[in-house]
């Protein structure tokens, strides 16, 4: 048995799709209280508060106390148990949506890392879902607050979690490192960000993650950034009838003519000679189609249309 507060929403009422809460709550457990084994058709974390139980999956077993936590993946079997002596309390949150996994991946979870532990103020964790549980009537205010809450959890959560990246093996922590750089340069290029920007984001020396892309990539952390804003240019000059100057913009360079010198070293082409040579070879493309397409017998490649 638990002593519980719940909210629960309904799926097919979510205006979000990326990522989206389903229910929460906190609970404290009876002596050998337990869930499963079940499988959970969305993502859910538990945080405890107090007391120590078990976490199975895949049969291996965790013992986990206060201020650790594990997450339990859709469509995963699933065991979890108070201890007889220390029964646990703990708060939960259960979500999902299109971009969980990538949102988990930022904070060190993922199918290989299902256990965590918190360092940060426990009672922010709480206060966020005792705020989630005080919006609970469905209207329109209370699902962007509750989206709200779900993000500053997850964002507290990775606040108190920084600490267990040194947990990781060398090569997955490289590689997490890694990751947040791309990503930050992917949400960021416009804003003329530099690599000093890129390096202050994951708390590394500039140096350092100059070795980690050098790893991973092949590539300076320079280098993929200026690659990086050059072909989101070569996409636009084809796609768009924008100026060279709102393309220089939009891709994180304030002077055009730094952008043109970088796309002229990179490509060996202007901006403007690539965007003419890129779309003569699109309207030859059309045209060598057009000349291959099967005619119809006397018409002329045409087809003619004759009403009876």
């Amino acid at each position: 048995m638990e002593d519980s507060y719940v909210l629960h929403l309904r799926q097919q009422y979510q205006i979000f799709t990326d990522l989206y809460l389903c229910y929460c709550g906190y609970a404290y457990c009876k002596p050998l209280h337990s869930y499963g084994p079940a499988v959970r058709p969305n993502y859910l974390l538990h945080y405890i508060m107090s007391g120590k139980g078990i976490y199975q999956i895949d049969g291996a077993t965790h013992t986990l106390g206060k201020g650790e936590g594990f997450l339990i993946e859709p469509n995963k079997q699933t065991f979890y148990q108070a201890d007889v002596q220390e029964p646990w309390s703990y708060l939960w949150v259960g979500f999902d949506g299109s971009n969980v996994e990538r949102c988990l991946r930022t904070i060190g979870l993922d199918g290989e890392h299902l256990t965590f532990r918190y360092t940060a103020e426990e009672e922010k964790l709480r206060y966020l879902i005792e705020e989630m549980l005080r919006h609970n009537v469905v209207n329109a205010q209370n699902e962007l607050i509750l989206q709200a809450l779900l993000y500053a959890f997850l964002a507290q959560l990775s606040k108190g979690m920084d600490a267990r990246i040194s947990a990781l093996n060398q090569s997955d922590r490289e590689n997490l490192y890694v990751h947040k750089a791309l990503e930050f340069i992917r949400n960021n290029y416009i804003d003329g960000i530099t690599v000093n920007d890129v390096a202050r984001y994951v708390a590394l020396h500039r140096s350092y993650l100059f070795a980690l892309f050098q790893k991973v990539l092949h590539i300076s952390p320079q280098e993929y950034l200026t690659l990086f804003r050059l072909t989101r240019a070569k996409e636009e000059l084809t796609l768009t009838d924008a100026s060279v100057a709102d393309i220089a913009r939009n891709c994180g360079y304030h002077d055009p003519q730094v952008f043109t010198k970088a796309f002229k070293s990179k490509f060996g082409i202007t901006p403007l000679q690539y965007r003419k040579t890129d779309r003569e070879k699109a309207r030859r493309s059309l045209e060598e189609e057009k000349r291959s397409a099967p005619s119809f017998p006397g018409s002329g490649g045409e087809v003619r249309y004759t009403r009876e």
